[in-house]
Order: C-alpha cells, then sequence, then structure tokens
C-alpha cells in the first residue's frame, strides 16, 4: 500500500517555516443564519490572532446587518426569509473575491439556501473548505458537480462521506464498520476517480486524501477532542496552512495537525 502512510511524529520538513512574517492573504469565513453566527465570528477572531492573515472577512445573510456592529470585515449578503443565504452569484462573486475560503455552514436547510450554496461550490475559482453542516447541503444538491471542482476541500464526518459517496453512486462502499485500513482504501480509489480531496476522521486517525494519496495521523498529535475537530478552529489552522502552501495540500494539512 504505497499509497498509505502513517505519521506520528511530527515531519521532518515542517511547513510552519513557511508562515510568512508580514501579513497575506485574505480569507473568507462563510455561514450563519439569523439565529446563529458566533462560530464564524470565533473562527475568524482565531485565525487573525494565530496566523499573519491580512484580513480574514466574516460572510453572513443580510438578515443580520441589523444586529451587528458596522466592521469593515464583515460582509453581508441577500438572505432568505429565513435568514439564510439566498443568491448564487453573490456567494460565487464572494468566493471568488479573496485567496482561500471557508465554509463554515450554520444554515438554513431550505430549498433556496441549499441549491444557491451547492451552486456557488461547484463553481469557485478560489479554494474553498466546506465543512460541518455546509457538508450536507452540497451533497443533497450538487454532488457530482461539486466532487468535480478541484479546489473544493470537504472537512466531514465519515458518516457525511457515506452519504457523498452514495449520492453519486459510487461503486466502492464506506463503512462506520471497515478498519483504518479499508477505509483508506476506498478514499484512495475515491480521489483518484474525482479531483476533490478529503479530510475525515476514523479509528482516532485524521485521515488526508488528495490525487489517490492517503495519510493518516492520530487525532491526539492535533490537541483536540473528536467533537472539536468539527468547530472551527481545526478548518482555520488547515485553511491557513494550506494558504501559505498552495502546491502542498497534505503535507499542509498534516502540518496543520502538528502546528
Amino acid at each position: 500500500m504505497d499509497y498509505f502512510e502513517k505519521i506520528t511524529e511530527r515531519p521532518a520538513k515542517d511547513l510552519a517555516w513557511n508562515i510568512p512574517e508580514q501579513k497575506q492573504g485574505i480569507v473568507n469565513i462563510i455561514g450563519g443564519n439569523s439565529k446563529s453566527f458566533r462560530t464564524e465570528i470565533k473562527t475568524a477572531e482565531f485565525l487573525t490572532a494565530k496566523y499573519p492573515v491580512k484580513e480574514a472577512r466574516v460572510v453572513l445573510p443580510n438578515d443580520l446587518k441589523g444586529s451587528l456592529p458596522a466592521l469593515p470585515n464583515f460582509v453581508f449578503l441577500s438572505s432568505t426569509d429565513s435568514g439564510s443565504f439566498a443568491d448564487e452569484g453573490e456567494l460565487a462573486g464572494a468566493f471568488n473575491a479573496v485567496d482561500y475560503n471557508l465554509l463554515l455552514g450554520d444554515l438554513s436547510k431550505n430549498t433556496i439556501t441549499a441549491k444557491a450554496v451547492a451552486s456557488a461550490c461547484g463553481s469557485a475559482e478560489k479554494p474553498l473548505i466546506v465543512t460541518r453542516d455546509a457538508v450536507d447541503l452540497v451533497i443533497d444538491e450538487a454532488s457530482g458537480k461539486a466532487l468535480m471542482n478541484e479546489r473544493l476541500i470537504w472537512l466531514a464526518s465519515l458518516a457525511q462521506l457515506i452519504k457523498l459517496l452514495r449520492a453519486v453512486y459510487y461503486p466502492k462502499m464506506l463503512l462506520m464498520s471497515q478498519s483504518l485500513v479499508q477505509v483508506a482504501e476506498v478514499l484512495h480509489k475515491f480521489t483518484l476517480s474525482y479531483p476533490t480531496s478529503i479530510i475525515t476522521l476514523h479509528s482516532g486517525q485524521i485521515l488526508i486524501a488528495k490525487n489517490g494519496l492517503v495519510k493518516a495521523v492520530p487525532l491526539e498529535q492535533s490537541g483536540f477532542a473528536p467533537i472539536m475537530l468539527w468547530q472551527g478552529e481545526f478548518a482555520a489552522k488547515v485553511a491557513a496552512m494550506n494558504l501559505y502552501n498552495p502546491d502542498d495540500f497534505i503535507g499542509a494539512s498534516v502540518g496543520a495537525i502538528f502546528q
């Protein structure tokens, strides 16, 4: 299995050295609805406090505009009556106006939002990490189109990936009961079939897959508990490390775990 490697210690080639001294790069933190938006704001604060990012824009539905201060890094887009994103074109424009995107979710479950988000993800021209409940919306509406977008990264639970593979009728089964090696084999074949990138968790290991290569790093090396892996900060670390190392997704993502 030359495509699969377990990494238990910080790699000799530590990409933390590639973090610039001067601030650079603009990152979107996207998500929220009229009742939930704290994760997006906290993640943006974490990102700018930990990394030399020039700007972390918080992209929220317009329904929240009257509830939040008029800060220069807040961007508001058209919203539905239920207070979530409504316009595919605006979302796509926001995705493509920056250097990196992190779609955190907290999205209202309605058809308008689902179609707008999924379509914008499928056509994004800048790197885009999709995580939390945003994964489910994209799977439900446009999984095939999104999977063909090489700029899209799925930071998803194994249960969400099972749903994703079923949505596109992928011939290899992915199951919660499979061993780490069996899951790695499926991710190996899946990322050879589709030009997408995947980060997930199974058997206490963070799995990173792209172009048929799969790396496994013990969760304990990240400093996160399993449930905290999906709360925003880990996704921000992955986004930052890949922002500074755009040609080495696996190496940068491994670096984010140890960083």
